[in-house]
């Protein structure tokens, strides 16, 4: 839960003394810490052979070995120095002190185990996790004793990728997939491995530019910040790709054309006219709020719908070259990288207002209709699927028999569906899921789609196969669009709704009241900073607030949403992608009620999008939790998909523990990041780390 920051005697929450102070106290730290490194790092190799490894190594590991792991504050972290050779005489004195610490090390847990179960249930919580405190203070002052007996060596800076790493997407290999024979969309699934990871820095590309500004950055971007080439742009054939004009370095999207089928903005009107509204700005009134857009072109459509209070979230699988979801986030709106040929997506049942789809190529008529069956489970009753194929029931198509056969397969699916066709104009089609689930059970029997067993109707699924049958009809939050509050008033979930999620209105408040403070904090610290590192950009006369600085927000940990909130509240104009970790509480149901999106996520593998694709990265308990969870991967992995995922000259907000700040700053420093740890008023628990990542670009071609 968040709780205020420090705030300084003039302009809030800042680093201490003014910024001017801050630039130079950190640079004189860097030349006396480059001093220190230096005079160390003359010394350390003579006395190697005496200095711990890790402070675990002397318990685990043996002279000979070279592999063994150590542990950094709760994550498991491969020791990647070998150990130094000692004499032969040492060997028995340092095996016989080893076996005595093991068997310290095992009493001590095993006594402090049977105390903690005799605990009383009443006592049992705050002892806990003053014990776990405890536990992360020790494995910190261990590793710092280990660190501080290595000198300069373990803090070696990263190396950076090889250039083919530039638009490095783990976890998704088409052509290894092919290779394993995995066809009918199964090659864009998502397997991640050990080979996933890069443990490397990955370089920007040589041309590689800031990003413009919001919303200027929405029509244009730099075509060399993105991995697409000329032909693909004067050649992409969606409806929403063929907004795009190639000038120079720059690509610019239009809302408007030339061409009646590609005005987006006649297009939104009509699928508005097809729902029975005036136009788009009425779909909040009808209780839209969240639109999911599957294979989204370049994001034209969310574009358009972002003033008018929507927030559309594209979906696309991944892409070599010419990738949808990199160029609608370059463009500043919300996208994952995403497929569901095999598995269900990782987010809950009922979870958008509306689903859209245009010329996506996805084969809906093929495996018993399946695709639709999963739109069907992420759409919220009453929610609208706006469809437009080339294959819908027009005149060309009916000419074309296998287009026919098609259309009727689509239709008849969407009928056993229980959804109400409402309207139908050239190649686009609505439908309108049922607000009562009475239609199901009207059905004949054996027609259609059964309704999902208890054990298959899972509400929040991750790898979960595709389900041939009717989700989400069992769960609490089955509450009509109609019914729900519309935006903004959504985002205050009444105490009924937050009885749905097993949520106290006095907890949900007080996160909210917490957060508002929060952001201003935040802000107020980094205001200064942006202003010292951006005081003009070419083409500004004069610097502005940097409110627009900051576009794409990943939150990391995101709890209730209240990061979300509290910036949205604070007239900021970003959206933020709220990720639940897979090893916390499951809040993400909540976050999208709140009519935000969002996605469960394991954080030892990589996040579903491209190298450098948000402004800032926000973490409040996600390495405690980690800790904690005792995570396969170490905080130095997590570090590196960090840089990964965030742009040069983003910044990185971490709130944990002092013990795993402290951590985190060692590492951030390897990373080439410049940082800096921020005390927290009234809590000396914990602290803050802001960061900040270079702009460092690959010489290759460079000019």
């Amino acid at each position: 839960m968040a709780r205020p920051l420090h705030r300084g005697v003039s302009g809030g929450g800042r680093l201490s003394g003014n910024i001017q102070d801050y630039l130079e106290d950190s640079q004189m730290k860097i030349k006396s810490d480059k001093e220190n490194s230096d005079k160390i790092s003359k010394t350390s190799s003579d006395h190697v052979s005496l200095s711990f490894r890790n402070p675990f190594q002397f318990l685990f590991s043996d002279n000979s070995s070279s592999k063994q792991d150590s542990v950094e504050n709760g994550f498991v972290l491969p020791d990647p120095f070998a150990p130094a050779n000692s004499r032969n005489r040492h060997m028995l004195t340092l095996l016989l002190l080893k076996l005595s610490l093991v068997v310290i090390v095992i009493l001590g847990l095993s006594i402090s185990l049977l105390w903690t179960l005799s605990l009383t249930p009443a006592s049992r919580s705050p002892v806990i996790r003053g014990y776990r405190r405890l536990q992360e203070q020790l494995v910190s002052d261990l590793w710092d004793i280990g660190e501080l007996s290595l000198g300069t060596t373990r803090f070696k800076e990263s190396e950076f990728c090889p250039l083919e790493f530039e638009n490095f997407v783990p976890c998704f290999n088409v052509t290894e997939n092919l290779e394993l024979g995995l066809t009918e969309g199964k090659e864009f699934d998502r397997r991640c491995g050990p080979m996933s990871k890069q443990n490397c820095l990955i370089l920007a590309p040589p041309k590689y530019k800031i990003p413009h500004r919001w919303p200027t950055g929405r029509d244009v971007i730099w075509i060399d910040n993105v991995k697409i080439t000329a032909q693909e742009v004067l050649s992409s054939g969606s409806l929403t790709k063929r907004m795009m004009m190639l000038d120079e370095d720059q690509i610019s999207f239009s809302f408007a054309s030339s061409m009646v089928d590609d005005n987006i903005e006649d297009y939104s009107h009509q699928i508005a006219e097809m729902i029975g509204l005036r136009n788009e700005s009425y779909l909040v009134q009808a209780g839209v709020r969240t639109v999911l857009d599957i294979g989204c072109g370049y994001g034209s459509l969310g574009a358009h719908l972002f003033p008018k209070h929507l927030l559309t979230m594209c979906i696309a699988n991944y892409e070599s070259s010419g990738s949808q979801v990199e160029i609608t986030l370059e463009r500043g709106l919300p996208a994952l990288v995403g497929s569901f040929a095999s598995k269900q997506l990782p987010l809950p049942s009922l979870s958008f207002d509306m689903i859209h789809s245009a010329w996506d190529g996805v084969e809906w008529d093929k495996k018993d209709g399946i695709y639709l069956i999963e739109v069907d489970r992420v759409l919220r009753p009453g929610g609208y699927f706006v469809w437009t194929s080339p294959f819908a029931n027009t005149p060309a198509s009916v000419r074309d028999k296998e287009n026919l056969k098609k259309w009727e397969f689509v239709r008849n699916i969407a009928k056993d569906l229980c959804w109400d066709l409402l309207s139908q104009q050239d190649k686009t089609v609505v439908w309108k899921k049922p607000s009562k689930k009475n239609c199901y059970a009207s059905r004949k029997h054996g027609s259609g789609p059964l309704i999902c067993k208890e054990g298959r109707d899972v509400e929040s699924p991750y790898y979960h196969p595709l389900e041939a049958c009717i989700g989400g009809t069992r769960s609490r939050r089955w509450i009509p669009i109609e019914e729900r509050a519309s935006w903004p008033s959504r985002a205050t979930l009444s105490s009924k709704e937050l009885a749905v999620h097993g949520v106290l209105p006095d907890d949900f408040t007080e996160d909210n009241i917490n957060w508002k403070s929060t952001v201003r904090d935040y802000w107020s610290l980094l205001s200064p900073l942006i202003f010292s590192d951006h005081p003009k950009r070419p083409g500004d006369e004069d610097p502005i607030p940097p409110n627009y600085m900051v576009r794409n927000v990943l939150d990391m940990n995101a709890h209730f949403g209240g990061f979300n909130s509290a910036l949205l509240d604070a007239r900021k104009s970003v959206w933020v992608m709220n990720v639940v970790p897979t090893s916390g509480v499951n809040h993400l149901p909540l976050i999208l009620d709140r009519g935000f999106v969002g996605v469960l996520h394991d954080w030892c593998e990589a996040f579903p999008t491209y190298p450098r694709t948000y402004d800032m990265v926000h973490a409040d308990g996600l390495l405690s939790l980690q800790t904690v969870k005792q995570s396969r991967c170490s905080m130095l992995d997590l570090f590196y998909e960090i840089d990964r995922l965030l742009r040069p000259e983003g910044w990185v907000i971490l709130r944990d523990t002092t013990s795993l700040i402290e951590s985190a700053r060692a590492i951030a420093s390897r990373l080439k990041w410049e940082a800096r740890v921020v005390e927290i008023e009234s809590n000396n628990d914990e602290k803050l780390l802001v960061c900040q990542k270079p702009l460092i670009r690959s010489q290759a071609n460079s000019l």
